[in-house]
């Protein structure tokens, strides 16, 4: 090939470059552990959201339904009825999509840099909660799948009854024993996701650089931990022991 006919294909071959290059950028593990630690920042800051909503129900009938109704109201007369809701509901789908995948693809590469052959550490080397994130993260999303039918897409009432009623629906749910079994054993496992799951963004992100801010990091993981899980199973707690009902 002449010089002339190597330097008219250049720009082909540097295209493809930085193409590759850039999927092997967004593709590296850094970027996809980034990914992973802003999307659960974001699922952290929506389930402290949810929490503060379904502590409602200790307010009664109609502070809860008046909390739903205002969650479908939000951002009116800006957005149509229900459309901010569906924009927030939309990216937090865009947002596990890409938890979730990065996760997959970083506990592939975990396994295959160990190989096939490589001596286990000991299990007293890491917690129950970072052995488990991949199992408890791929069960926590079957879980959610089941709530979203629940309470959100298909509204199904374990006891048969109307679903019309944001907050008779809840109080039907947790009446039934082993709705409410399924959903405390949710919460413990949601509980150490978000315990490792926060310490290990912060690490991520940078913010576990000097011994106080570790220290920090920890308190802040399981601060977020015990107010996420615990709260959450409180409603449910409450309605079995009959503090909450119509």
């Amino acid at each position: 090939m002449d010089r002339v006919s190597q330097t008219a294909t250049l720009p082909g071959r540097l295209s493809v470059h930085t193409s590759t290059s850039r999927r092997r950028a967004w593709s590296s593990t850094i970027t996809l552990k980034l990914v992973m630690a802003i999307s659960g920042l974001m699922f952290i800051a929506f389930v402290l959201g949810h929490v503060y909503g379904n502590l409602k129900a200790f307010s009664g009938h109609d502070a809860y339904n008046e909390y739903a109704e205002h969650l479908r109201t939000l951002g009116e007369p800006i957005f149509p009825r229900s459309g901010l809701l569906w924009i927030m509901r939309v990216g937090l789908i865009a947002a596990l999509v890409a938890h979730v995948s990065s996760a997959i693809v970083l506990a592939r590469r975990a396994r295959r840099a160990r190989g096939r052959y490589a001596a286990r550490p000991p299990r007293r080397a890491s917690s129950l909660a970072s052995r488990t994130m991949l199992t408890g993260g791929l069960g926590l999303f079957l879980f959610l799948g089941w709530h979203l039918v629940n309470f959100t897409i298909g509204k199904v009432n374990v006891r048969g009854g109307p679903t019309n009623d944001p907050f008779n629906l809840v109080v039907d749910t947790f009446s039934v024993w082993w709705s409410t079994a399924l959903y405390l054993a949710a919460m413990l496992v949601l509980g150490m996701h978000l315990w490792h799951g926060t310490w290990s963004s912060l690490q991520t992100l940078g913010w576990t650089l000097t011994a106080k801010r570790r220290q920090a990091a920890k308190a802040t993981a399981m601060a977020v931990a015990v107010l996420v899980a615990g709260g959450f199973s409180l409603s449910p707690i409450a309605i079995q022991l009959g503090l909450i009902g119509p």
